[in-house]
């Protein structure tokens, strides 16, 4: 018989239970348990930045995370920000390519500005640096970031 963990957790705003072997990481969690399809695989590694969640309000890489870890906190996936403004922004701004780094992409911003509405290019740099974009799309991911109240 294998073991289950259960923790219960505010996801995208609802309180939220889950069942999962205790092994696992927030995003297979997320991924596998929940549905939540959003959060990305990439390196697993915590180097590329496509499994950034927020928790608790801050960005951390999920790949990196045990789902254990999530007991009692709030977690905010690329699906709790659907309606965000900076989705538009990055669609107003082609900051979108092939879009597989975009969610990790769009929740980082997230991180940013909600504690700096106006950051400054080195600060939009220094908070996306953990976030690796294979398209190149930098500069038009920038301006996504810097508009994203327009």
């Amino acid at each position: 018989m294998k073991r289950k963990s259960h923790i219960s957790f505010t996801l995208n705003g609802e309180t939220t239970e889950v069942a999962f072997a205790p092994h696992k990481t927030l995003l297979e969690v997320l991924r596998e348990d929940l549905a939540l399809t959003g959060t990305k695989h990439g390196c697993e590694l915590g180097e590329c930045g496509t499994c950034t969640v927020l928790v608790d309000g801050r960005s951390i890489l999920s790949c990196l995370m045990l789902g254990l870890d999530a007991e009692g906190r709030e977690v905010t996936t690329i699906e709790g920000l659907r309606d965000h403004p900076l989705i538009h922004a990055f669609v107003r701004t082609d900051a979108v390519q092939c879009g597989f780094c975009t969610p990790g992409q769009v929740v980082s911003a997230a991180a940013l500005v909600e504690g700096n509405p106006n950051p400054s290019t080195g600060e939009i740099r220094h908070a996306m640096s953990g976030n690796l974009c294979r398209c190149g799309t930098y500069p038009k991911i920038e301006e996504a970031i810097r508009t994203w109240q327009d």
